[in-house]
């Protein structure tokens, strides 16, 4: 059977109750706050069912009012159904009673049209109505000329008070009495102020909050994709809102139908695991398929698409098939480094971790089939459980021509809420040196420093608090090892950038083990894969995280030396005694085998002194020297090479860099005939790698060419460092330092002149 307009269906999910009106034979788009009918039915439904916590009109898309707009309207609900209950309070009969100075047709017509129409059309209407009608009748109270007269009028009075005043009191007229000076009626710009839906198209589950905020003044926009992004400061909140309208948000419904039955088509096949593991091919398939069966739908639908809406209706289809909906449009901004998705999904918003903007809320709103649909993806790409016995999954996902990002989940009973979720978006190209000195991480001697260690074969953990930049800067370390190396990688979640490093001619071979957590999977734990490292031969070994028990077996491979190159890792903690006491107290690696770590990379975060600001910054660089028993710190054991300045916001040499007062600088130095017992010479070739990095960030700046100081490049100077400085070992006997630089500054010349040739 047809549906009626305005049919409605009550939901009830838990402690949520949603009232669904039908909307597709109105011809009018759904709008409580700009259309007097749509608030008429709002008001009529809530009256019925008192108990709604969510209205939504459905008519190709859903427009969901959420609990705290339903409130206000509820309100004026019951008042209505009090002032009916009075009702013969002001009928005709009741009007004749009060007295001859009454006109009772008069009073009678307007109190009709106050309470029948105007109260649940335009409840602010019908309170302004009721306050003027209350002036104008105590203005005629104050001329009575008879005390039967007055009598009868100041009945009439009270009965207009009676109304206005319960009106008055409730939270929409309260909220908006600010901005009721000048109101003409049926002006319902002021509801805008108060009821905004978020808006759902039919083939997608998350809703958008997509009109811009009252009162918010924007402070950036930008189009990033197919997308535009506005940022928001906002009026009584600290955060930024980060608004964003995809495109998918702006087609018209012939489109949305369109979209809608190619979903309904494309979801009943389900990815398999062996698909997801080459997640560009697994696209690229459905990307066809959905092609495709857009086009015959459009045909025999008889709608003309251009190539471009077929490309663009295509992206939609497959990002709410197999992707992640409006969490891909988000991770295409690369100044996204963190989005977090809080239980219970359906009224709280995600939230994202800036570059620019630090801590900011966005205007999308994910669902609990949202939420679940992640999940169910996740498992299967990721091959591991995630349920009551497993309730937490670490794992990551790709995005072909996106990005990266590490996706972290825990599940009930661990949330008692739902399922939550942090994306970490990987940045699209490795980390550098260069990079961090230019975005100030680091400075030029910080990274010369850290270079000479590489080239050292040393062990080292780059450590540091969540978000402090540990991964990151791990990868860039990668970068300044010789493509001449073989490199095994271990993670249990894929962050470090392998692929990219392969693409560039690398040796470089990754492993991924279980997860320290992880239960009831078939992947090969981490203590086990960095034992197989020490069977591979001679390799630089990188370890994503050290976090269990693979502690123990990452130092064994340390202090047998058998990788005979470098080694590092990661590991929380924020300080070189804090690495320690994870290391030696939670993950029960012997005192003494902690000796084989050499050097300690402290990252973290930065604030402002107002707290409103956050910056990434190296804050020490400590060598752990060999010869205490019980405790490093106590016993001189740890020695700052570097030290953050908050005056300068930089690393600055310690007297024990300058004087030369280092273990292991002198212990690389011995392995090196030139620089044996010369420390001269080690500082100098240290300042000399600080310079050359420098100088590349600088001619970067100098050119507007950023490219400079990506992996590629950067890559392509380290080798030509290292070429320069065997000839100029081989003709002159010696490390000239101003000879290599001289030479590499040319080299590099050359090479911004041959780029600016290609254009």
């Amino acid at each position: 059977m047809e549906k009626q307009p305005f049919e409605a269906e009550v939901v009830r999910e838990g402690d949520e109750t949603t009232l669904r009106v039908d909307c597709e034979s109105v011809a009018r788009v759904p709008s409580i706050e700009d259309d007097a009918l749509y608030m008429t039915k709002a008001i009529e439904l809530l009256i019925a069912n008192p108990d709604v916590t969510k209205l939504v009109f459905v008519q190709r898309r859903d427009y969901e009012y959420e609990y705290e707009q339903v409130r206000l309207l509820k309100e004026i609900a019951m008042l209505y159904n009090r002032i009916i209950r009075r009702s013969n309070e002001f009928n005709h009969t009741a009007l004749a009673q009060m007295g001859a100075s009454i006109d009772v047709n008069r009073a009678y017509n307007e109190l009709h049209d106050v309470i029948f129409n105007k109260l649940k059309s335009d409840p602010v209407a019908a309170y302004l109505h009721l306050k003027r009608a209350v002036r104008r009748e105590r203005i005629v109270l104050d001329r009575s000329t008879s005390p039967e007269e007055e009598h009868g009028q100041r009945r009439y009075v009270r009965l207009l008070e009676l109304l206005v005043e319960p009106l008055e009191k409730t939270s929409l007229i309260q909220q908006l009495q600010a901005h009721l000076a000048g109101y003409k009626e049926g002006d319902r710009s002021v509801y805008r102020l108060l009821f905004s839906p978020a808006i759902k198209p039919d083939f997608m589950f998350t809703r958008l909050m997509a009109t811009y905020p009252r009162g918010a003044q924007e402070v950036a926009n930008k189009t990033i994709g197919n997308s535009e992004v506005v940022v928001f400061e906002l009026e009584n909140d600290i955060q930024y809102l980060y608004h964003v309208t995809p495109p998918e948000f702006k087609l018209d419904e012939a489109k949305y139908e369109l979209l809608d039955a190619a979903r309904r088509i494309l979801s009943e096949h389900t990815p398999t695991q062996k698909e997801f593991i080459n997640p560009e091919r697994m696209r690229e398939v459905f990307a066809n398929i959905g092609h495709d069966l857009l086009l015959e739908l459009a045909t025999h639908r008889k709608i003309q698409l251009s190539d471009d809406e077929i490309e663009t209706l295509t992206a939609i289809l497959i990002r709410y098939t197999v992707g992640f909906g409006l969490i891909e449009v988000l991770l295409e901004d690369p100044d996204i480094q963190d989005i977090t998705v809080n239980s219970p999904p359906g009224n709280i918003p995600i939230f994202l971790t800036h570059a620019k903007y630090g801590e900011c809320k966005t205007n999308i709103l994910p669902t609990v089939s949202d939420v679940e649909s992640w999940a169910s993806k996740l498992r299967i790409m990721s091959g591991r459980p995630l349920d009551e016995a497993d309730p937490i999954l670490d794992t990551e996902i790709e995005i072909p021509g996106v990005a990266k990002a590490r996706v972290g989940v825990i599940a009930p009973p661990l949330d008692p809420f739902g399922i939550a979720y942090a994306f970490r978006r990987h940045r699209d190209k490795p980390w550098t040196l260069p990079l961090f000195i230019k975005n100030r991480m680091v400075n030029a001697l910080a990274a010369g420093l850290i270079s000479f260690l590489v080239d050292g074969n040393r062990t080292m953990l780059v450590a540091g608090t969540r978000s402090a930049g540990k991964s990151s800067l791990l990868g860039s370390l990668l970068v300044e090892i010789m493509r001449k190396y073989r490199i095994l990688t271990i993670e249990d979640t894929l962050e470090l950038p392998t692929e990219a490093l392969r693409n560039l001619g690398y040796n470089i071979q990754p492993m991924k083990v279980a997860g320290a957590l992880a239960r009831g999977s078939s992947e090969v734990p981490a203590d086990e894969g960095i034992r197989t490292t020490l069977r591979l031969g001679d390799s630089a070994l990188i370890v994503g995280e050290v976090r269990s028990k693979e502690a123990r077996a990452l130092y064994e491979a340390m202090r047998v030396g058998a990788l005979a190159n470098v080694v590092a890792g990661t590991i929380h903690g924020d300080s070189p005694y804090g690495v320690f006491d994870r290391v030696v107290n939670d993950l029960e690696v012997p005192r003494t085998s902690f000796k084989a770590t050499d050097i300690i990379i402290v990252a973290n975060p930065i604030k402002s002194a107002d707290g409103l600001h956050k910056w990434r910054r190296v804050t020490q660089i400590t060598e752990v020297r060999k010869l205490w028993d019980d405790d490093p710190l106590r016993e001189h054991g740890f020695v700052d090479l570097m030290r953050y300045d908050a005056e300068k916001d930089e690393l600055v040499p310690t007297d024990a860099l300058i004087n030369g007062d280092s273990d292991i600088l002198k212990s690389i130095a011995g392995q090196v005939k030139e620089w044996a017992g010369d420390w001269d010479a080690v500082w100098e070739n240290v300042l000399l790698r600080a310079e050359l990095k420098e100088h590349l960030v600088k001619r970067a700046e100098e050119t507007r060419d950023d490219d400079l100081l990506e992996a590629p490049f950067v890559i392509q100077c380290n080798d030509q460092f290292h070429r320069i400085s065997d000839r100029i070992k081989e003709k002159y006997g010696r490390l000239d330092s101003k000879r290599i630089a001289f030479e590499w500054k040319e080299w590099v010349e050359q090479q911004i002149r041959k780029r600016k040739a290609r254009g």
